[in-house]
C-alpha cells in the first residue's frame, strides 16, 4: 500500500487492513528464501500530515509460522506490536555520524511516495524471535539418534564424552599460591 503525501486530508487518514499469506514474499529479493511464513497481518494506523512531516502511528497483529530452533517441527505464533515514524522529505536529509534510538523512528520519502507494505514488513521481521521455540519447555532433539525427546524417549546415554576430549578428565589441577 502506498500512501501519496499530497492526497492525505487535513483531518489525516485512518487506514485499516489485511494482507494475506503471499504478500510479503513480494516484499523479499526474489532469490532470498524465508525460513518463516505470515499466515495473516492486520494492520490499523493513522496517517497526519503537518506541512510536508507525515506522522504515521499505529498496531499491527500478524500470525508467523516458522520452525521450532529446537525441535525443528512446525509451530505458530502471533505477534502484536505499535508501531511509529516521522516521515520528511528526502532533500531535508541530513547525514549524521551515529544514530540514537530516536532516529530508528524517522525515515525518508521521496516522490511523494510512502510505501506502507515495507514499513509493516520491517516491524514484523523486527519482532520475529531470533531462536523460534515450539513451546518454553522444549526438549529439543536428541544429539545422538536424531529423535524428537518431546514426543518419545531414546534411551540414549546423557553423559557422551567426546573420546577427542576424554583425556582432559585425567587432568589435574593443583592450587599454587
Amino acid at each position: 500500500m502506498k500512501i501519496i503525501i499530497s492526497s492525505i486530508p487535513e483531518e489525516g487518514l485512518n487506514l485499516q487492513f489485511h494482507k494475506d499469506s503471499d504478500w510479503f514474499r513480494d516484499l523479499l529479493p526474489e532469490k532470498e528464501k524465508s525460513d518463516f511464513s505470515l499466515q495473516k497481518v492486520d494492520v490499523l494506523c493513522a496517517v497526519k500530515k503537518m506541512r510536508e512531516t507525515v506522522f504515521i502511528e499505529g498496531n499491527l497483529e500478524a500470525t508467523v509460522v516458522s520452525s521450532c530452533s529446537r525441535c525443528l517441527e512446525t509451530t505458530q505464533f502471533l505477534i502484536k506490536s505499535t508501531f511509529r515514524y516521522t516521515f520528511v522529505p528526502a532533500k531535508n536529509m541530513l547525514m549524521e555520524e551515529e544514530l540514537s534510538p530516536e532516529d530508528l523512528e524517522y525515515g525518508f520519502y521521496q516522490d511523494d511516495v510512502i510505501d506502507l507494505d515495507s514499513l509493516i514488513f520491517e516491524q514484523i521481521v523486527l519482532q520475529i524471535p531470533i531462536k523460534v521455540l515450539c513451546r518454553d519447555t522444549c526438549k529439543g532433539l536428541c544429539p545422538h539418534c536424531g529423535i524428537n525427546i518431546n514426543v518419545a524417549n531414546c534411551g540414549c546415554r546423557t553423559e557422551f564424552i567426546d573420546e577427542r576430549l576424554a583425556v582432559l578428565k585425567k587432568l589435574k589441577i593443583s592450587d599454587n599460591k
